[in-house]
């Protein structure tokens, strides 16, 4: 390429070099990208004039697409030692411009005793210092609640909320920059706070506090915790659960204590009859294990083979790595896909199919423990515990695919149906982005298949997928019909940053690896609110949305 039109060209003409082509699921080794990072080194390449590209040829059948699309989000991560600087050089302007807000702060108290204090000056200045530590030990278990608060209490309500929340649930603020939990959290928190504590460093586990994502750990709860987690105990108490309160309960998230029980209600394995929970556990964990012993042998067989080792080839490109990489969750995780894969030849074994399969395994394995997750060695388990989260995991993860089953068949028909609506209501909703991506020429499909194919699944942490599936299992038709809502919340959230890209290979970049690193429920909160107000706007909207 010898000049600024080439460069243009090159990602239109050399369609198999697209990052955006389409397989059913991809690679997890690299998170993804933080544009704190990694803008500087994005714009520091030579970018072509924002000018309209040539139109390419365009596929003219899915399968078509999918051939010359094969290379899907494997964009490349060989500058681990460039983002490791600017890692370094991030967090060092971050550290040096909170301490310099500490130091006026300081100097600012300092004044302030001066003109009030008639003490002597020795005396003056050593009870500065001791208001001064005593204002950050305060700031330091202010932080601690307000990692704990659902939604930052200064911001503002959604335009529409969710009859089911209890929750403040805030609009999103699309040009708020994504760092720490601190600053995501939104320009609303007690700047206060900000200014009084040293920056460190965000120490976000795989599964976060319950507080923040209720799914791990047991620091002290707050008032609020304490008082929702007594609601769903009480109500899980009776003889018979009330499926609609409970619903209600979780739409805002559900306490780590009682998710794999409410998780097993709202999915509809277990019963409603408290009674008959333990009965319906043994029969279907028996039957679970009767199909390992009716079907698991012929994995090797001639007509299970591949399917068998397409599984085997995708569990080690799931998230967590020191999880699915534990050779006694490899084998866990082989055995629940290949037998649904067996046990549904409509559409088989699909890959994506095994991402789902993650989250309700972490949340009934947090039923036998109270560690977190990525630091636990799940072989310590007694084998009867590890068979029931086995056949808990299953049955559960075959209820979520029940729903949402056409995504999978051939052709995925369900998947192309929803980016396309996807596509229609975006361009309702935020006619600026729509037109953008058009006039760049980025197909929905590019980047929107994955998000429905893996339920945003590689988009978010899996603490932020855990408590968005608290909602999803709370919303009625959550995976099948909610989830478009919430993907066009998602895009929408990143006006800005899309509107600044002005070429194809930049928006690609940008939309197949969204800085949610370091995302958690206050984050997933205000997508939960923006995309019930979504629902709420177009209830109205063409049929297909309700597909």
């Amino acid at each position: 390429m010898s000049s600024d039109g080439n460069r243009k060209q090159f990602w239109k003409r050399n369609a198999e070099k697209v990052p955006g082509s389409i397989q059913h699921v991809y690679g997890a080794q690299h998170p993804p990208f933080d544009p704190l990072l990694h803008a500087n080194l994005i714009k520091a390449g030579n970018k072509p004039p924002p000018t309209t590209p040539g139109k390419p040829k365009k596929a003219t059948t899915f399968q078509e697409f999918e051939s010359i699309t094969s290379d899907a989000w494997d964009v490349g991560d060989d500058d681990d030692e460039l983002l490791a600087m600017a890692a370094q050089n991030l967090n060092i302007e971050v550290v040096m411009e909170t301490a310099n807000k500490v130091i006026e702060n300081h100097s600012k108290q300092q004044e302030r005793q001066r003109q009030d204090d008639t003490a002597e000056p020795d005396q003056r200045e050593e009870g500065t210092q001791e208001e001064v530590v005593e204002e950050e030990v305060e700031d330091e278990d202010d932080e601690e609640e307000y990692q704990g608060d659902a939604v930052s209490p200064d911001a503002s309500l959604a335009s529409q909320s969710s009859p089911y929340s209890d929750a403040r649930l805030v609009k999103s603020h699309s040009e708020a920059p994504i760092g720490s939990p601190r600053e995501a959290a939104g320009e609303g928190t007690a700047l206060h706070r900000q200014r009084s504590l040293p920056h460190r460093p965000p120490l976000i586990p795989l599964v976060a506090r319950m507080a923040d994502q209720n799914t791990s750990g047991t620091p002290a709860m707050t008032e609020r915790e304490a008082s929702r987690l007594d609601k769903f105990k009480q109500l899980l108490a009776g003889p018979n659960t009330d499926l609609e309160e409970l619903r209600k309960l979780s739409w805002s998230g559900i306490p780590r204590q009682v998710r794999p029980i409410a998780w097993k209600l709202l999915s509809g394995y277990l019963p409603a009859n408290a009674e008959r929970r333990e009965s319906v556990l043994q029969r279907k964990r028996q039957e679970y294990f009767g199909f390992i012993q009716q079907y698991y042998d012929s994995r090797n067989d001639e007509h299970h083979q591949d399917t068998y080792r397409q599984i085997q080839i995708d569990i080690p490109r799931m998230s967590p790595e020191s999880l699915v990489l534990q050779p006694k969750v490899t084998e866990i995780f082989e055995r629940i896909l290949f037998i649904w894969a067996i046990r549904h030849p409509a559409s088989g074994y699909v890959q994506g199919i095994n991402d789902l399969v993650t989250p309700f395994f972490v949340v009934f394995v947090f039923e036998y423990i109270e560690e977190e997750v990525e630091n636990f060695d799940v072989s310590s388990l007694q084998e009867e515990a590890l068979r029931s989260i086995e056949a808990d995991s299953f049955w559960c993860m075959s209820k979520l695919l029940d729903g949402i089953q056409d995504n999978y068949t051939f052709a995925q028909p369900g998947i192309q149906r929803k980016v396309k609506a996807l596509e229609e209501l975006v361009s309702r909703i935020d006619e600026s982005v729509h037109r953008h991506m058009q006039h760049y020429e980025v197909e929905y499909l590019q980047f929107a298949f994955r998000w429905m194919n893996n339920l945003l699944m590689r988009e978010l942490p899996l603490r932020c997928t855990i408590r968005l599936w608290d909602t999803y299992q709370a919303e009625p038709e959550g995976f099948s019909h909610f989830h478009l809502y919430v993907c066009a919340a998602f895009l929408v959230r990143w006006r800005k940053e899309i509107l600044e890209e002005r070429d194809f290979q930049g928006l690609m970049i940008l939309l197949q690896n969204l800085p949610t690193m370091h995302w958690g429920n206050e984050e997933v909160s205000v997508l939960l609110a923006e995309a019930y107000r979504l629902k709420f706007a177009f209830a109205d909207a063409p049929n297909h949305y309700k597909r």
